[in-house]
């Protein structure tokens, strides 16, 4: 597992693109049969990614960097799968997952293991986890049973999907709350005017960017702005002093996940359009 120390805002204003990439971006969370892990030290998220193939693949703690015995013994976790059918299995339940169905996993759970059911179509199965202080069910959700809501308009290049999975008026969590975003065709804008969680930080994960294509993450104070460049299957996490906007070559997916303070999907202090340095 890897372990990020997330820098400071005075910090972040003396950072060149590289040294951005290097603190707030994740590459790499693929690899076949691999279970790969980023450990953040703000408000304590991992983010991970499992590529199951020949094997079942168990995902375990680590002493050194929980200081637990086992990875949900103080945690939850969210888990999307964005390839071919796989498995989930949380104890004694075992879960078949297919493109963007999602195991919310409540804290307590001892075994985690992840499976492909198509040696030709692996499973990609993403996962944010947070510390939790209450244990609620283990359950799975089905993509095409959870809130929707159409948001934005053709004219604003913004038209999208926005799908709530875990969250206070859906599946139950302690503090996690996750969904995932679709733009439709013709539209590149997320979360656009912008916006900052002083309570809570949060990570967006892109997927369905093709190869010729790249998101322009947005990511800063207000009146401070950088970008870093995100191409598919790449996370990007946000410290609460930080907007998180992105702009692509063509139309996208993410995921998003929120951990901290409260749920309230609302709780957000907006930033005008017009305020942007």
């Amino acid at each position: 597992m890897d372990t990020r120390y997330l820098p400071d805002i005075k910090r972040y204003g003396t950072m060149d693109a590289e040294a951005l990439r290097e603190n707030f971006l994740v590459k790499d969370l693929f690899q076949e049969d691999k279970i790969q892990m980023v450990y953040f030290d703000l408000d304590r998220p991992i983010v991970g990614g499992a590529l199951p193939s020949r094997q079942t693949l168990h995902l375990a703690g680590t002493k050194k960097e929980m200081g637990t015995e086992y990875f949900a013994q103080r945690r939850e976790i969210g888990v999307f799968n964005i390839g071919g059918p796989g498995k989930v299995k949380a104890d004694n339940q075992e879960f078949s997952v297919g493109y963007k169905d999602a195991v919310y996993i409540g804290m307590g759970t001892k075994e985690l293991a992840f499976s492909s059911m198509d040696k030709s179509n692996l499973a990609c199965l993403y996962f944010v986890s947070y510390p939790a202080h209450s244990s609620y069910p283990t359950t799975l959700m089905r993509s095409g049973e959870v809130f929707s809501a159409r948001l934005g308009s053709q004219e604003e290049a913004n038209l999208r999907t926005l799908n709530r999975y875990i969250h206070p008026g859906g599946v139950k969590s302690a503090q996690l709350v996750m969904g995932l975003t679709e733009l439709d065709r013709g539209s590149v804008w997320n979360t656009m005017p912008s916006h900052t969680h002083q309570r809570r930080t949060e990570v967006y994960f892109y997927f369905n960017v093709t190869d010729a294509s790249i998101v322009f993450h947005l990511m800063g104070e207000p009146s401070q702005t950088r970008h870093i460049i995100v191409r598919n299957k790449q996370a990007v996490v946000s410290p609460s002093w930080s907007i998180h906007s992105g702009a692509g070559t063509r139309n996208y997916s993410f995921i998003w996940a929120m951990g901290g303070e409260n749920q309230e999907f609302e709780d957000m202090d907006s930033v005008e359009t017009s305020s942007l340095r």
